[in-house]
């Protein structure tokens, strides 16, 4: 089955060897999304602000694969301080509704200064 790797709007290209978004058959795997702008600058603010762009940058990779949130299978989250949780949980729900995708959410030491890192599983709809 072969593969494509289209190119999101609005999103900063990848400085490291790495593909933003995949498609394979019906899947999208699109790569774990923090708080940069197109510019590759971090967003200013904390947690809401950085989850708030994080969720708007996957967004844009499964608009360029031809889907959208509501097609998220899968969810894996990581959080730089497990602290931030209920306020990643806050933004979280305004971006996915009932039934909510399969979500793992775990602390990791992100890259200085990033707060959260989002990547996601999808299906293309019939």
């Amino acid at each position: 089955m072969s593969s494509s790797h289209p190119r999101p709007e609005r999103v900063a290209a990848p400085a490291s060897p790495y593909s933003p978004v995949v498609v394979s058959g019906d899947l999208v795997y699109v790569s774990g999304q923090v708080a940069h702008d197109e510019r590759g600058e971090l967003v200013p603010g904390g947690i809401e602000e950085q989850t708030t762009r994080a969720l708007e940058n996957l967004g844009a990779c499964l608009r360029a694969a031809g889907c959208g949130l509501a097609d998220v299978l899968k969810v894996n989250a990581y959080l730089a301080d497990l602290s931030d949780f209920a306020a990643y949980n806050d933004v979280y729900r305004a971006y996915f509704v009932e039934p909510y995708p399969a979500r793992t959410t775990v602390g990791a030491a992100l890259a200085p200064g990033l707060l959260v890192e989002i990547d996601a599983v999808a299906r293309v709809p019939a």
